[in-house]
């Protein structure tokens, strides 16, 4: 049995069996558990099981840390085994995360969760697309790429397609999603965010306007689905079981896409662009400030859950504009944690932190900070806030520069580059290397209480 079946088998058994389980998913680096009776639940173990480097509760839901492209593994795994099997090695990480989350977590934290959960499930579509976006930036520099782009034009269009069918179909995807978490018809979702992207909107006018396919973008089709899903259950108790299945889709469908097409999408268009245009006001008249406070606030805004709320600003900034500042200001937030983790390295005697800092730094390099934050400068306190200190000072030089990517989110750190809008790739770098000085320095000056071992 390969490690990643081991370790599904393990988890399997740690949360009570499959019996227990009543939602299994997972995002980019976690494995999501819901159950039935959390008295079954093995926590103790679970935190202690080799490929386990973090756990964490929001709501109802137990989150696995298990790492990039190692949740979808372990995931699939788990609804395929039913034997529990696995070797438990001690992990400080996890005990650390799950103390961390317990204490700074937000009352909005779990709402916040679930309006998250509708876009986890697109972070793969989203990557491929602004890595496609970005390798067309570098086929279209003749320094970089030659003639490539005026000798295979075609090349670059489908290259274009490609990177630019998720967007295409992003409310209906949004839509789906959004349906399966508040608990209605996923078709049903689809649909209304169908109608509110419908082309043939722009054939009709109504009170004297003209209606406006997709106004409103994502925001407009969550408030719809929720609408619709509320609704959906409502008639589901109200209407005899004998014609419940046929009138409950055409009176959700009738009384849900008039109030979209009303009052919903209206005001989604008007949320939606006060967000837009707010954010980006924000980031060019507030310059060195904004970002600082941007870069510097996001890595407590993650402890408490709240920085979910910031993923649908993300995708309205990219629907808006084509491009998110956003993003490339709060991965100065993780970067930071890179230097400061260096600088403990450099001064610390603990074998153990050592070795944990040497596991960490590449995934962090990558984007990845999770292990560094609740393995490494979270437990030693200060070195927190040299982190946080150091992606201020990067955040601001990013937002002052104007950089941005054409991602809405889903990577961060080193690879972020390559999804960089054109001409800002080599800011975005010189931010990234400041940056990491900057959490080096504000570390190495504050210093912290070396553990014993």
């Amino acid at each position: 049995m390969d490690k990643t079946h081991l370790l599904a088998s393990k988890i399997l058994q740690g949360v009570g069996g499959e019996g227990n389980i009543s939602k299994l998913e997972n995002c980019m680096t976690r494995v999501r558990v819901e159950v039935h009776d959390d008295g079954r639940l093995d926590l103790t173990s679970l935190k202690t099981l080799e490929g386990i480097k973090g756990y964490l509760k929001q709501g109802e839901q137990h989150q696995f840390i298990v790492g990039p492209g190692a949740a979808a593994k372990v995931v699939d795994a788990m609804r395929a085994l039913l034997s529990p099997a696995g070797e438990p090695v001690q992990n400080d990480i996890a005990r650390n995360k799950a103390t961390a989350k317990a204490k700074y977590s937000a009352p909005m934290s779990g709402a916040l969760r679930k309006l998250a959960d509708v876009f986890i499930p697109l972070i793969p579509a989203f990557i491929a697309s602004g890595l496609i976006m970005g390798i067309i930036n570098l086929l279209k520099r003749p320094d970089i790429a030659g003639s490539i782009a005026t000798d295979y034009p075609n090349v670059l269009g489908l290259l274009a397609i490609f990177g630019g069918a998720v967007f295409a179909i992003m409310n209906i995807l949004v839509g789906v999603n959004a349906a399966r978490v508040f608990g209605g018809s996923q078709a049903m979702g689809g649909v209304m965010a169908g109608i509110l992207s419908s082309p043939a909107l722009a054939q009709i006018t109504l009170f004297g306007e003209t209606l406006q396919p997709g106004r409103g973008g994502v925001i407009a089709v969550l408030l719809v689905v929720a609408l619709m899903c509320w609704l959906e259950k409502r008639l589901r108790n109200l209407l005899p079981e004998s014609v419940e299945l046929i009138l409950n889709p055409l009176m959700t469908t009738l009384i849900t896409a008039t109030l979209a097409i009303v009052i919903l999408q209206p005001l989604g268009g008007i949320i939606s662009d006060g967000i837009a245009h707010g954010v980006n006001i924000a980031i060019d008249k507030g310059g060195l400030l904004v970002g600082a406070v941007l870069a510097g606030a996001f890595l407590p805004l993650v402890l408490s859950g709240l920085h979910q709320g910031l993923v649908p600003i993300h995708v309205e900034l990219i629907q808006a504009h084509g491009s998110n500042p956003l993003l490339p200001i709060l991965a100065m937030a993780g970067v930071g944690q890179v230097g400061a983790a260096i600088a403990v390295y450099m001064k610390t005697r603990n074998k153990r932190l050592k070795k944990v800092i040497k596991g960490a730094l590449p995934v962090g390099i990558l984007g990845i900070g999770e292990p560094l934050i609740f393995g490494v400068t979270l437990p030693l306190g200060r070195p927190f806030i040299g982190a946080c200190l150091g992606g201020a000072v990067g955040g601001a030089l990013i937002c002052y520069w104007k950089v941005a990517t054409v991602i809405t989110f889903g990577i961060s750190g080193l690879p972020l580059a390559l999804t960089i809008i054109s001409g800002k790739v080599m800011l975005y770098l010189a931010g990234l290397v400041i940056t990491v000085l900057a959490g080096f320095i504000f570390t190495w000056l504050m210093g912290f209480n070396d553990p014993e071992e």
